[in-house]
């Protein structure tokens, strides 16, 4: 009992560390949506290269924009871009999770196979072979990025959804006559809920880090808008000169990462002690 005591406080404080680490990260975010120290657009050629100071918390980058408030502004693009590609990723896999799990069948080898084929390649390397077609841009990369997430989402329901199926509680509704639709969302997600919400902190991250790379090699986010990816890759060429100028970016998306992937930790395990 002891033991499972102690299991249960380790995986409390990873899931309390990492919402409170996320929570400061999307607190920060809303906050810059109303405020920041300068316009993160703003070039002031007179302050280039300036390193941190009271007046520019983390140094102004080559065309002397002030790089603490383009931060914050490629951070809130970052995210939002990660949290709509987990939506449509999340939707379209609970769907097809569904469905593959609960009836079986030619859907669900078709999907097997199909989801099979797609894991065999890393997603950035799809997304961006697609990106190469349908052009760079904020929408184009969360609709690539959504749909290639598809795939993962459905692969974790569609066990859940396969597991749970036979268990007493689905096979007590199916004699009181509910539907299978009734059945599957009603009864069986809700107590898929702790591996969703884990599959959708480590769907965040990934898409974090997928649009950082997307945007750092120029076909993700396009100027005038800011992104943590293409904040790395202005810095490439100053590393020596200004580190603090991809330090910072690199600390946020590390921070970003950590956060998430401790809070995706803690919610799996306290499903699973539970």
């Amino acid at each position: 009992m002891s033991a499972k005591v102690n299991t249960l406080k380790k995986r409390n404080l990873t899931l309390y560390l990492g919402a409170i680490i996320g929570g400061m990260i999307v607190l920060v975010v809303i906050i810059s949506q109303f405020w920041t120290p300068y316009s993160p657009t703003a070039i002031d050629a007179s302050n280039r290269i300036m390193p941190p100071s009271a007046a520019h918390l983390f140094g102004t980058d080559h065309l002397g924009r002030d790089v603490f408030s383009r931060v914050l502004d490629g951070t809130g693009t970052t995210l939002f871009i990660a949290l709509a590609t987990v939506i449509i990723g999340s939707v379209g896999g609970v769907l097809t999770g569904a469905v593959c799990g609960y009836f079986g069948g030619w859907p669900d080898e078709v999907f097997m196979r199909l989801s099979d084929a797609l894991t065999a390649f890393p997603t950035v390397l799809l997304a961006l072979l697609v990106i190469s077609l349908t052009g760079p841009g904020t929408w184009n990369v969360i609709w690539v990025l959504g749909i290639l997430f598809i795939p993962s989402f459905a692969r974790v329901l569609r066990g859940e959804f396969a597991r749970c199926k036979n268990l007493d509680y689905v096979k007590r509704a199916r004699l009181l006559g509910a539907s299978r639709i009734r059945i599957m969302f009603i009864h069986i997600l809700p107590n898929t809920l702790p591996v969703f919400l884990s599959a959708v902190a480590i769907g965040f991250n990934n898409a974090v880090l997928a649009e950082a790379s997307m945007s750092f090699l120029g076909i993700g986010v396009q100027l005038p808008d800011v992104s943590l990816g293409g904040m790395l890759s202005d810095s490439l060429g100053y590393l020596f000169l200004a580190p603090w100028f991809a330090l910072s970016t690199g600390f946020v998306i590390v921070g970003i990462v950590l956060g998430f992937s401790l809070l995706s930790d803690g919610l799996l395990e306290r499903g699973r002690l539970n």
